[in-house]
């Protein structure tokens, strides 16, 4: 027990150091070179799929959302979702200007969101499959 705690001490440290020297990286360019930075979360095995699946659904009752649900606010923003199959939750939320969203769900009781803040990100996904979750978070300058 001690051991696995200690590994897990150690996992989220290392996460963080890699985190922080990221953030310096990024708040060392120069204001006017834009760029973005990006996370995804895929899970690789069913149990972690299905649980974030179900904080998606949380997430999506919380706001009254349902199905497919794209949310904007800004200027010059683009999204689109598909859905083949049933039970599928999509969510595409753009803040800022210049955004640019896809998401394609091929199958049953699938959930995906994808999260895009600041300018000029893109983002477009395809989720095969039945019973997968997954999100994307991204920031642009």
């Amino acid at each position: 027990m001690e051991t696995k705690m200690t590994r897990n001490m150690f996992k989220t440290l290392t996460a963080a150091l890699v985190a922080g020297s990221i953030g310096q990286a990024a708040l060392s360019a120069p204001a006017y070179a834009g760029g973005s930075v990006s996370v995804t979360f895929a899970p690789d095995n069913a149990r972690d799929a299905g649980a974030l699946a179900t904080g998606l659904r949380v997430y999506s009752l919380y706001r009254g959302l349902h199905g497919a649900s794209i949310r904007q606010s800004g200027h010059g923003n683009a999204a689109g979702i598909g859905q083949n199959g049933r039970g599928n939750l999509g969510i595409i939320q753009q803040v800022g200007n210049g955004h640019s969203a896809t998401l394609r769900q091929n199958g049953n009781d699938n959930a995906y969101g994808i999260f895009q803040f600041g300018r000029n990100t893109d983002a477009n996904v395809v989720q095969n499959g039945n019973d997968e979750g997954g999100a994307a978070f991204s920031y642009g300058w």
